[in-house]
């Protein structure tokens, strides 16, 4: 997903709702499930997501849902062990919600026009529902049948036409009681960094490049400690072109360049807003 490449959308109007609708396709090493790396994967994936703007204590925030539907082809090793697997389905629905704690006051659209950013400090919330397409007896699945909760800090500078982001997060696992028929997974929390550099162009082009540092994530199955820790560096690009004052597109890539997990993905997003006085 391209979350972590998006510029954050720091300074918000008062009540703007989004609708995004996009496509992304990536082939590797692969996994809805971070404990499964897939190699040789194939996945086709559709993105709907529906997002708010809000005005908390006088703070700027959002709230949102991701709902992606993905098309599964899978011919390679799982773990050393080849495997062949097609399934097509609903992957786990995602909930966050984000608040700017600092510097960046909840405006109507005539006060955002005017506005200008300089330091942010704000906050994201992010919760995975166990909903996806789901077979106990399969290794390989589009769900996960594991609740995240995923808290991230993060702090956005202005400088001209730049925008300088950095975050860190932690993602924190359910047990699957489920796995392979009958077995008990536990997983420990996964660690990431994010950087992020974005230009925005005089006719509201902007651009945005960052890179993505994961670790952790080791596994347990009936108390057997395995050796899967997760280290990965995740480096991509993003482009957004608007098209009119309710229409965007945005087109995106990314690779995973760790040794092991190298894996490429592109994608498009068209995004509608509404609401605000637009």
């Amino acid at each position: 997903m391209p979350n972590e490449l998006s510029r954050v959308h720091i300074l918000m109007h008062l009540w703007i709702n989004f609708l995004e609708v996009g496509y992304v396709k990536s082939q590797g090493v692969l996994s809805f499930d971070p404990a499964v790396p897939i190699t040789d994967a194939d996945i086709d994936m559709g993105i709907f997501a529906y997002v708010r703007t809000l005005s908390i204590a006088g703070k700027s925030a959002k709230a949102g849902v991701l709902l992606p539907y993905a098309s599964v082809s899978v011919n390679g090793f799982v773990n050393d062990i080849f495997r062949t697997r097609d399934q097509v389905g609903f992957a786990d629905p995602a909930f966050y919600f984000s608040l700017n704690v600092k510097g960046a006051p909840a405006l109507s659209l005539k006060e955002f026009k005017y506005c200008r950013q300089d330091m942010i400090i704000g906050f994201t919330v992010r919760l995975t529902a166990p909903l996806g397409a789901y077979e106990s007896e399969k290794l390989m699945d589009i769900g996960t049948n594991s609740w995240s909760f995923e808290p991230e800090l993060g702090i956005s500078k202005a400088i001209g036409r730049w925008t300088f982001e950095g975050a860190s997060a932690v993602a924190l696992y359910t047990d699957n009681d489920e796995f392979d028929i009958n077995k008990s997974r536990e997983q420990d929390p996964l660690y990431s960094g994010q950087l992020h550099a974005s230009y925005t162009f005089a006719n509201n082009v902007w651009a945005s490049a960052g890179a993505t540092y994961y670790t952790g994530g080791s596994t347990t199955i009936d108390g057997a400690e395995n050796k899967d820790l997760q280290e990965n560096w995740r480096v991509g690009f993003i482009l957004a072109l608007p098209v009119d004052r309710r229409n965007s597109i945005k087109l995106f890539a990314q690779n995973g360049v760790s040794t092991g997990t190298d894996y490429d993905s592109l994608g498009i997003i068209w995004q509608y807003r509404w609401g605000g006085g637009i």
